[in-house]
């Protein structure tokens, strides 16, 4: 005789003071606790890969500024340009290299800022590359 034959063709027991449990509810019972709210996403942010901004040699420093006076000088027709720029990360060291086209509206020098007829507004500083279809029909030594 086993230990349980007394009780195991007994009929399942149905409670009348509370509903039966629903097959979800009786599975999230065993759902893994989440005792560190928030670890898998601090992870993702800690395992996300940022760059360093790159500090320009003199010479490209200069070939920017030659391409930017000829900016200057179109900057009523709204000239297109296809801007290379870094974008600080706001939530850990480094960040990110972006490329953007469209037209330059104006320069705002005091700022040191390109405004693109968009209102998007480019930091000098962080301008890596600056290409237009103004460079096409002349030479920048």
């Amino acid at each position: 005789m086993g230990k349980y034959d007394d009780i195991i063709n007994l009929p399942h027991h149905i409670s009348k003071e509370h509903p039966q449990m629903s097959m979800y509810m009786r599975a999230a019972q065993f759902a893994p606790f989440a005792a560190l709210t928030g670890h898998d996403s601090a992870i993702q942010e800690t395992a996300r890969i940022t760059e360093s901004q790159v500090e320009l040699e003199e010479e490209a420093k200069k070939l920017l500024d030659k391409k930017l006076g000829l900016i200057r000088e179109h900057i009523n027709e709204h000239p297109q340009i296809t801007i290379t720029y870094f974008v600080p990360d706001k939530r850990k060291t480094g960040g990110s290299y972006r490329s953007y086209s469209g037209r330059l509206r104006d320069i705002d020098e005091s700022e040191q800022k390109l405004i693109m007829t968009d209102d998007n507004e480019i930091y000098l500083s962080s301008i890596s590359e600056i290409d237009s279809e103004l460079y096409d029909n002349t030479q920048i030594p």
